[in-house]
């Protein structure tokens, strides 16, 4: 990739449909059952993670990832200072994992505490036990309302566990069923 990519940024600011009620697309965007993960990051001895469901595979040639971050988080604000990000893929038996990371019943300032963790290449930290890991190195940036689309070059990849995927659909986590 080259370095002139590094610097893209794009910003859409027209509403795709003016007057669309922000509930609407929320309850609609229910219905979308997806994956889990917990994106994390770690910029001058500060590492944080949080639960994140808008991620996506964009290219396997290159190999490219997508994952949407509110400007507002502190999530957002470690990934733009470091240009890297982690991303684990949470198994069925990390839902007390994922709703920690969601901000949910834990310690805030330090979410990692008492996780195993590992990292790849970046030193992002990755949580023990996840399904699978991604180290990304942001390529781009696309800004949209109040949230910003990091499209990341994946650096390294490894598969984890061999279990059920942790599933979120309609506001809550399920089960696959075979």
């Amino acid at each position: 990739m080259s370095e002139k990519l590094n610097q893209l940024t794009f910003t859409h600011t027209e509403p795709a449909q003016p007057g669309l009620d922000p509930d609407v697309l929320r309850q609609v965007m229910r219905y979308w059952s997806t994956g889990v993960t917990i994106v994390t990051a770690q910029h001058q001895g500060v590492r944080h993670g949080m639960t994140v469901s808008s991620f996506t595979s964009v290219s396997l040639q290159p190999p490219t990832v997508l994952v949407a971050l509110e400007q507002s988080t502190r999530m957002h604000a470690l990934v733009s200072a470091t240009g890297y990000f982690g991303v684990c893929v949470l198994s069925s038996e990390q839902q007390a994992i994922s709703e920690c990371f969601a901000g949910q019943e834990c310690d805030d300032e330090d979410r990692f505490a008492g996780l195993q963790t590992h990292s790849l290449v970046s030193g992002a930290p990755l949580i023990a036990a996840s399904l699978a890991y991604l180290d990304c190195r942001v390529v781009a940036k696309y800004v949209s309302g109040n949230n910003t689309l990091f499209i990341a070059e994946v650096l390294a990849a490894q598969a984890g566990e061999k279990a059920p995927p942790l599933v979120y659909f309609d506001r809550k986590y399920r089960q696959l069923q075979d």
